[in-house]
């Protein structure tokens, strides 16, 4: 049975690189992930680990707030989680 989602997550990571004129590969060496990793996360394919997300903002300096965006969703927004 999938499991539904009750919450969002939204990243702005690409409008902070786009600020600092920072390319996905640049950011990814910078906190140690791959390329791969930043795209997923500006998709918002891929949730961070607090310890990465803190390491992005860190980058950006700002606070982990600015750059990503948890938001709980109502019932009407709710979707099913595809699962393996």
């Amino acid at each position: 049975m999938p499991k539904k989602k009750n919450s969002s997550f939204e990243s702005s990571i690409h409008v902070y690189r786009a600020m600092k004129r920072m390319t996905q590969q640049e950011l990814a060496d910078k906190v140690g992930v791959s390329r791969q990793t930043i795209i997923q996360l500006e998709r918002n394919r891929y949730n961070p680990s607090l310890l990465l997300a803190h390491d992005i903002a860190d980058v950006f300096e700002v606070p982990i707030e600015q750059i990503f965006t948890f938001k709980k969703l109502t019932e009407d927004e709710q979707t099913d989680e595809e699962t393996d």
